[in-house]
């Protein structure tokens, strides 16, 4: 097999070289020997090259023949070809490896080097040369340079493609590739001056086809249609401006549908958002807090990065469009840049109070909850202690009872007195409950309104009883002369210290609500103030207790027979006994629910402090990051690609930082759910950073953006590193406001790089640099401008040449020769939008390249 590879080389290499000998008169015979003496190899690199070599040596010493291969090899590797272990020795020595070796060098240097199809590699720029040739034709599939070539019909496919005149294709068969090679090589030999280098029956019989040799013999039809080059040079031109105007279609089309479907969550989120109507109860305005945070939390991120998004297309597709030289696009009415961020500053207007709006609701449902708990218990209390009230006071037992008992009636009366007074301090406590409810809108407010007013009519209604019972008994006073003082003293001092009772009893229960450490250790001093009053109540029950034992002392030593109940007063020893066994019981219960509470606030400022220091790390630290990311966009050291390396770093570090901003919104929630609503440690809430993590996401995102389309516009236009620093050196001395100028600061800066500028010139620059009118101008659009004028861009005249080219001159082109010049989908692009031409001898079909044209440049509506 290697004998044979060698014999293929021979005869394929031999001819090549024949090919061009013959230009000069001459030929070789034997390769291996032919060349050993470096004359015909000089003679052989003139041909090809077109240049001069230097003299050879004349003399037919081995020293002379090695001189002239030396020179020969010199040259090749002048032209940049690196000759690996061929040396003029073998060459002299006839070596036939080392022959063909430096033969194909040859080749692939001055045959199939240059050859290039968009910008390829040469093997790879020659099959793909022979694939889009060989592409329209049947049984032809070219994916290499040995199999491929087998049957022949690749070889007669190229020949008939640039010279139908010679092969008819349609009579070829696939199972003759012996006649088809030999119809290929006798064709090209007669008529295309490409000798036979090849056997056919050699390619059919290997397994696999010498791809050096078939690779020489291509070439050689590549460079005999280079003629033919300037039709396929105009079609990739063509095709080249279609992909540019397809693309951009595209992202125009993805502009407006992520705009619209952006814009319509707005328009669904703004109603929510601004719904302000409260929930009656605690639960479900905690509810709506907890959707609230869903939608922090879990809804609005993603539409922040679609948001980020949606800029950065925009921003990209309006640099392809300068750099493509393509008008500017505008959106759809209303789905403007501009349209979307006023959108999103009216969302983020009605989200800025809706959070502050919930927690103070919630304090209020709570404040209103506490108070609701407070007056029933109050009212209760109340309506107890009047119950069978006015009763009594209707009563008109004074007419029918004894001395005795008048005196008795009176003197009960006048502790009832008492008892009313102490009890007015209880009524005012409950309709000043009353009013508050109302203010606070309690959504019971006309229950409570209603057993209010009835409590205030009772109350009135006694005090008109207690005055018309004592002026009866006032009446009558006069007709009794005496009265027990011991009865009347026990019932001043029983009255009162039952209400003190009463009213410990009620300040033990009572309910409460602090949000601090000192609130509660206020309430803790107040109780232990409470506890230290016990000593003297004790005294005083004491002491009332010894006023009923001396009544019974003096019954016992007097022989006075005790009927029934005291006269003056409804209250018994058992009943101050029994108080004060609950007083003493409801102490260590207070005490106890006191220190609960402490325990509970003590948990609050720990999770006060907990977020503080996370909170007092998290803020500053995104200020640093945005203040570096603004150093990073303004710096000139180094390359762009080397700012780009930077700021995905800082991206990647940011995104990694996450996880301390969840922690801390773990925290937040912790706090939220504890009802705690303030922090003393620390002058950062979860707001602040909640906007400021979303600004450095966002500003890192436009930043990468920013050096992106520097990227692309440097490319584009053939900028330089050097001048891209240039002009951001520039820029950035002039740029006062953060990677803009004022139009003053940019004639400044154009008159600093030599530009001579008068009010005409310098207003048709900025409607350029400013076409929006916004009063400022971007680096973006400062690069724009610096590079637009030399810039080498597509124009409509250029593609109308092309489209000419391919037409043979005439002002029309048809559907066969679009199909045949274009690549399927660009072909049929152009036909379902090309008009129908309309001219004299048009021919049937005729298509309309020139609007076609000139509508690519236009309005940008194909």
């Amino acid at each position: 097999m290697r004998a044979l590879t060698e014999g293929c080389y021979l005869k394929t290499f031999t001819a090549w070289c024949n090919s061009h000998l013959r230009k000069a008169g001459t030929q070789i015979e034997n390769i291996e020997e032919d060349f050993r003496n470096g004359l015909k190899l000089m003679l052989l690199l003139e041909v090809i090259s077109g240049e001069r070599l230097p003299k050879p040596d004349k003399g037919k010493m081995r020293f002379h023949k090695i001189a002239n291969v030396n020179k020969a090899l010199d040259y090749i590797s002048s032209k940049g070809v690196k000759l690996v272990s061929i040396g003029a020795e073998e060459i002299v020595d006839g070596n036939v490896k080392m022959t063909l070796g430096m033969i194909w060098t040859i080749i692939l240097r001055f045959a199939i080097q240059d050859i290039s199809v968009e910008e390829t590699s040469a093997k790879e720029g020659l099959l793909l040369w022979c694939q889009r040739k060989t592409a329209p034709y049947r049984n032809v599939n070219v994916q290499n340079f040995h199999i491929s070539w087998k049957d022949g019909l690749a070889l007669c496919a190229l020949i008939h493609r640039h010279r139908p005149d010679l092969i008819d294709y349609s009579k070829l068969r696939k199972d003759d590739p012996i006649g088809n090679l030999n119809t290929a090589f006798e064709v090209a030999e007669k008529y295309l001056d490409i000798p036979k280098m090849l056997d056919a029956e050699d390619i059919v019989n290997t397994p696999k086809p010498d791809e050096k040799a078939i690779m020489t013999y291509v070439s050689c039809f590549y460079h005999a249609f280079a003629g033919a080059e300037q039709a396929e040079t105009a079609a990739n031109r063509i095709c080249k401006v279609l992909a540019v105007n397809q693309e951009n279609e595209r992202l125009m089309e993805e502009y407006e549908k992520l705009a619209s479907e952006l814009l319509e969550w707005i328009r669904r989120t703004i109603p929510w958002l601004e719904n302000r109507v409260a929930e009656q109860t605690m639960r479900a305005m905690q509810q709506k807090l907890e959707d609230f945070r869903d939608y922090r939390r879990v809804h609005k991120p993603p539409r922040v990065q679609e948001k980020c998004q949606l800029e950065i297309n925009f921003n990209t597709l309006q640099t392809k469009l300068r750099l493509s030289n393509r008008p500017a696009f505008m959106p759809s009415e209303g789905k403007m840049v501009s349209d979307i961020a006023n959108a999103w500053k009216g969302l983020e207007q009605v989200e800025k109070g809706y959070e502050e709006w919930l927690l103070t609701e919630i304090r209020r449902l709570e404040r209103l909850d506490h108070l609701a708990e407070k007056f029933k218990q109050k009212c209760g209390l109340h309506e107890s202690w009047t119950t069978g009230k006015e009763h009594l006071l209707s009563q008109k037992d004074y007419e029918t009872a004894s001395l005795m008992e008048i005196r008795a009636l009176m003197r009960k009366h006048e502790a009832f007195e008492s008892d009313l007074a102490a009890h007015q301090d209880r009524v005012e406590q409950i309709a000043a409950i009353a009013q508050e409810l109302n203010e606070l809108d309690y959504h019971d407010a006309a229950s409570v309104n209603t057993r209010c007013q009835g409590i205030c009519d009772q109350w009135d209604n006694l005090g008109t009883l207690t005055q018309k019972r004592r002026d009866a008994l006032e009446r009558v006073e006069k007709l009794w002369e005496t009265i027990d003082q011991l009865y009347l003293e026990f019932a001043k001092r029983a009255a009162p210290f039952n209400n003190w009772m009463d009213g410990a009893m009620e300040d033990l229960q009572d309910m409460f609500i602090v949000h601090s450490i000192e609130e509660i250790q206020s309430l803790i001093t107040a109780h232990d103030q409470f506890k230290a009053t016990l000593p003297e109540a004790d005294k005083e029950r004491i002491a009332i207790m010894g006023i009923q034992n001396e009544i019974t002392k003096i019954a016992q030593t007097y022989g006075i027979k005790l009927v029934g109940v005291n006269p003056y007063t409804v209250l018994s020893p058992q009943d101050i006994t029994n108080k004060w066994e609950a007083v003493k019981q409801l102490v260590p219960l207070r005490d106890q629910m006191l220190q609960e509470e402490v325990a509970r606030q003590q948990a609050n400022e720990r999770l006060r402090r907990s977020f503080a220091a996370q909170a007092n790390i998290i803020g500053p630290w995104i200020q640093t990051k945005m203040e570096e990311i603004g150093h990073v966009s303004v710096d000139i050291a180094g390359s762009l690609e080397e700012q780009m390396n930077n700021l995905k770093q800082y991206e990647q570090n940011i995104i990694n930082y996450k996880s301390n901003i969840d922690k801390l919104e773990g925290d937040h929630q912790l706090i939220q759910e504890a009802l705690i609503f303030d922090n003393k440690h620390t002058n950062y809430t979860m707001e602040h950073i909640r906007v400021g993590w979303e600004q450095l996401l966002t500003t890192i995102a436009r930043t990468i953006n920013e050096v992106e389309n520097q990227i692309l516009t440097r490319d584009a236009k053939g900028i330089s590193q050097e001048q891209l620093n240039e002009f951001r050196a520039s820029f950035n001395h002039f740029d006062r406001r953060n990677g803009m100028m004022d139009p003053d600061d940019f004639r400044a800066c154009l008159i600093s790089m030599g530009y001579d500028l008068g009010e005409v010139e310098f207003a048709r620059i900025m409607t350029l640099v400013d076409p929006n009118n916004t009063g400022v101008v971007t680096f973006q659009a400062f690069i724009d401008f610096m590079t637009r004028e030399t810039a080498e861009t597509d124009t409509a005249e250029q593609v109308m040449a092309s489209f000419k080219i391919l037409a043979s001159d005439k002002p029309y082109i048809t559907m066969e020769e679009l199909r045949r010049e274009l690549p399927p989908e660009q072909a049929e692009y152009c036909i379902s939008r090309m008009t129908k031409y309309v001219g004299p001898e048009a021919a049937p079909g005729a298509l309309d390249y020139i609007s076609f044209s000139s509508a690519l440049y236009g309005e940008s509506d194909l």
